[in-house]
């Protein structure tokens, strides 16, 4: 085949990714090997691909495929999310737009909207990792509304019900007014926020004196059932017993006594609203007091909120204070610092509201979570650091609230088959539930139209806990043959900020219902940000599109740059040069490939003694360079693995290797030597596929004629083997001969095509086993070692070691004798001005230590260059 003068990287993208579809490279089905299974963190069902969707999708696709190169039988399962509340947002805007309220249509015809709209936006981010080069097993592909993923949230919710794990609870709950939903503690975002604090007057019944009590939310008046002091608090004795008059409203309510109140927090009077605030709720309960809610479910208020009705929160929290200064019970107000509790999905300011709730009991399935990974170390968070937020979370968890008031999910299995709270049954489906109902009733005339299921759905994260069982058709049928051989899974690669909401209430589940972990490993991702540390967002414009950096720098660069600055964990301040930097590691593979190919071959030659050190140098830190390899993968240092292999392969193969084997100009290359070099770039490809996959692949097969089972991306990974040390240590003691060399030849004006000789002492006692690399390299006539320093000759040293190169017609002596004294002078002034500095104690003793091991430095390097000089110097005169 002919070798195209550039990379095409769109082309070849398109043509192999094409050819691994076709030849099913990605499917994974039971057999004989071992498993090797990851399962997507499944994205929104109607998102698109993102810059953290690229960083961790990349991860996942270098672990995947480098588990195929060794032999395990890969498996990567795709999916998407169907994201309840985002998508239902979506569906609802859709519809509004159309002229559609949601509230004037049937739960059916709802739910046949959402699914049209999933169904042309849904899967979207799946094409999308396509171009990335993501070796998902796309036949494996789920949905979490797919019939038979729902089938297992259904029945899981029906045996934690009957295990007494599940309860309905008449509970203050977090209230998202813009989704109209309640959501879990997880979901609420804490910010702290500059506010208002109101110093509002309640008239005393039956005589002309108040009390002034201090709130963040005036609009929640409506809703006060009860003022409360504390019993202690000497200020307040003479209210005890009675009551106080809330403003606007005029409803007489009581003061009561409790040593829940602050006597040093704002006035010592608080005023009781049980129906918006958690603590408010409890000395509610606790003093039989009135529930009055206020709030419409969007957080309008409602009639009690009296000619406010109707209208939003925040308005009314505008307009009452200036109603309430105007009659005088606004004393006065204050700037507040205050912490506000807002939705994570739609950023909405959370309200507190009492309504009938689904709730998991999590203190017991908690416990295998915690012993997993803080005591047993079963699974292994990297970083490690992780453990502590994950401990954080899990001890402290509460009750999940897993009811949501959407249509878009799966709908909570509770029949109801009377009016009362209690009348009702839990089933997997209508049939079932009908039976219980009878059975419940003692009613054999019951029907299923008798029957109504709770409205609500369930959350999200209920179905998205089962993920890596539900793939694999665990919770229907765990004895399966995929499930038994696939899980539990190996790796999970995702984002920090869903460590409790997915990945610890995944490793719940597995033990819940496989009784065992799900993964062994979870690999943390840092966040994506720009490089002014800022998180990349849409709104920011600091989000560079994604398909477009591919467009611009090829997937493979893409790939590589994104990787090259993520360690685990870390964010990532992401740069476009480091897709440059990935596009240019592209072409320099691509372009020693070229120069390899191009060379003419010869059975007839030699192979010269140069080469074959070349080669069993190289061979070795090809050894070492896998270890390494090996360590960082074993560690998830992933990044790191990354950057040994890029040194290996720019700096040791191509800036190296190929320039001691390369064949002099016009002439042709031994075979010996010329096989070797494309076993190594064989081997190089190996490592380099599972982080670029497209340029691998298209070398690869330009190298020979392959059939399919001979494709790279079913290859064998390179075997490790004992290497010689000694024999890359002395090559580092090379590259500084001959570095010294080439230094002497630029300074000097020395053609490289004019030979040299060379002579050394060889102090150290260094090998000459690459003495054919420096003859070549160095272009050197004759290397000979000498006990006695070479007069009238240019020298360098290496380490103890003396190098001379003798003095040709070349070098003009007495003009190389004027330059290297101009040059001395300079350096003994140079040096004589930082000594002066070093000598004088103020100056020594009022500078940073910085600045001060700075001018040492200096010091120390003018001394050895001007020991250096006169040597060269000496070796002229």
């Amino acid at each position: 085949m002919t070798i195209p003068a550039q990379f095409d990287a769109k082309t070849i993208e398109n043509k192999w990714y094409a050819y691994w579809m076709e030849n099913n490279y990605f499917h994974s089905k039971p057999d004989h090997r071992t498993p090797y299974s990851i399962v997507i963190p499944p994205p929104n069902v109607t998102g698109v691909l993102h810059m953290g969707h690229m960083l961790n999708n990349t991860i996942q696709d270098v672990l995947i495929r480098r588990a195929r190169l060794k032999g395990f039988n890969a498996c990567w399962v795709p999916g998407t999310d169907h994201a309840s509340i985002a998508t239902e947002a979506k569906v609802v805007a859709k519809l509004k737009s159309e002229g559609i309220n949601k509230s004037d249509l049937s739960r059916e015809e709802f739910l046949k909207h959402a699914y049209e709209w999933t169904d042309k936006y849904g899967g979207t981010i799946l094409e999308q990792l396509k171009q990335l080069g993501c070796s998902c097993d796309w036949e494996r592909t789920k949905f979490t509304m797919d019939p038979d993923m729902s089938a297992s949230v259904i029945k899981s919710f029906v045996d934690l019900y009957n295990k007494g794990l599940i309860y309905r609870g008449y509970r203050m709950v977090n209230w998202d007014p813009e989704a109209k939903t309640t959501l879990s503690d997880e979901e609420v975002i804490y910010e702290e926020q500059n506010g208002k604090l109101f110093f509002l007057k309640y008239k005393i019944e039956g005589s002309e004196d108040f009390l002034t009590v201090a709130t963040t939310r005036p609009e929640t008046i409506f809703g006060d059932t009860a003022i409360c002091i504390n019993p202690n608090d000497e200020r307040f004795a003479h209210l005890k017993g009675k009551k106080a008059i809330v403003p606007i409203c005029g409803r007489v309510i009581p003061i009561i006594e409790d040593e829940y109140v602050d006597i040093e927090f704002g006035t010592g009077c608080l005023k009781v609203t049980p129906a918006h605030d958690m603590n408010d709720k409890t000395l509610g309960e606790k003093h039989n007091l009135e529930i009055i809610d206020i709030f419409n479910e969007d957080a309008s208020l409602n009639s009690f909120g009296l000619h406010y009705q109707g209208k939003d929160r925040f308005v009314v929290r505008t307009e009452i204070a200036k109603e309430l200064e105007e009659s005088g019970a606004l004393s006065k107000t204050e700037i507040h610092l205050n912490k506000v509790g807002t939705s994570e999905r739609t950023k909405a300011v959370i309200e507190p509201r009492l309504s009938d709730q689904w709730f998991l009991k999590m203190e017991d399935l908690v416990k295998p979570a915690i012993k997993s990974v803080l005591v047993d170390g079963d699974i292994k968070l990297h970083p490690a650091r992780f453990n502590n937020t994950y401990a954080h979370w899990l001890n402290n968890i509460r009750d999940w609230n897993i009811s949501r008031q959407l249509w878009w999910g799966q709908q909570i299995p509770a029949y109801f088959y009377g009016d009362g709270k209690e009348d009702f049954v839990i089933a997997e489906n209508i049939e079932d539930a009908l039976v219980l109902a009878k059975e419940r009733t003692n009613n054999q005339q019951l029907t299923t139209s008798d029957l109504r299921q709770d409205a609500d759905a369930l959350d999200t994260w209920f179905s998205s806990w089962l993920w890596p069982m539900s793939v694999f058709g665990g919770i229907m049928d765990p004895e399966n043959e995929d499930f038994k051989y696939y899980y539990p899974t190996n790796d999970l690669v995702t984002g920090p900020d869903i460590l409790f909401f997915w990945v610890a209430r995944m490793i719940i589940a597995g033990y819940e219902y496989a009784g065992e972990k799900p993964f062994s490993n979870v690999y943390l991702t840092g966040l994506v940000r720009d490089k002014q540390r800022r998180k990349m967002s849409k709104s920011l414009g600091n989000s560079p599109e994604p398909l477009e950096l591919i467009e611009k720098f090829g997937a493979d660069g893409v790939r590589v740059g994104l990787l090259l600055s993520a360690s685990a964990g870390n964010d990532i301040m992401f740069d476009e040069e480091l897709c440059n930097q990935g596009k240019g590691f592209t072409n320099k593979i691509w372009n020693a490939f070229k120069l390899i190919k191009g060379w003419e071959v010869s059975d007839s030659i030699p192979q010269p003694e140069s080469s074959k050190v070349a080669i069993e140098w190289y061979e070795a830190k090809l050894q070492q360079t896998l270890l390494e390899i090996e360590d960082n993968f074993e560690k998830y240092r992933i990044s790191d693995a990354l950057m040994a292999i890029y040194k290996l392969v720019w700096d040791d193969f191509c800036s190296w290797f190929l320039e001691m084997i390369k064949p002099a100009y016009q002439q042709p290359i031994d075979s010996v030597t010329f096989a070797k070099a494309i076993e190594m770039l064989e081997n190089n490809l190996k490592l380099l596929h599972p982080f670029m996959p497209f340029l691998t692949e298209e070398i690869w097969q330009h190298i020979a004629e392959r059939t399919i089972e001979e494709a790279l991306i079913v290859s064998t990974w390179p075997e490790a083997k004992p290497f010689n040390a000694d024999l890359i240590a002395d090559f580092e003691n090379t590259i500084e001969v001959i570095s010294g060399v080439r230094t002497i030849r630029k300074d000097k004006n020395i053609p490289f095509k004019d030979a040299i000789e060379l002579k050394a002492i060889n102090n150290d006692k260094v090998s000459t086993y690459f003495d054919s690399i420096v003859t070549k390299l160095g272009n050197i006539s004759a290397l000979e070692y000498v006990s006695d320093k070479v007069d009238g000759a240019l020298s360098f040293r290496v380490k103890s070691n003396e190098y001379f190169i003798p003095i040709t017609g070349n070098i003009d002596v007495e003009a190389e004798i004027t330059k290297l004294t101009t040059e001395l002078e300079y350096t003994q002034g140079f040096l004589k001005s930082v000594q002066n500095k070093l000598s004088n104690e103020k100056f020594v003793n009022g500078v940073p230590e910085k600045v001060l091991a700075n001018e040492r430095q200096k010091e120390a390097d003018a001394l050895a260059k001007i020991a250096t000089i006169e040597q060269s110097l000496a070796g002229l005169k």
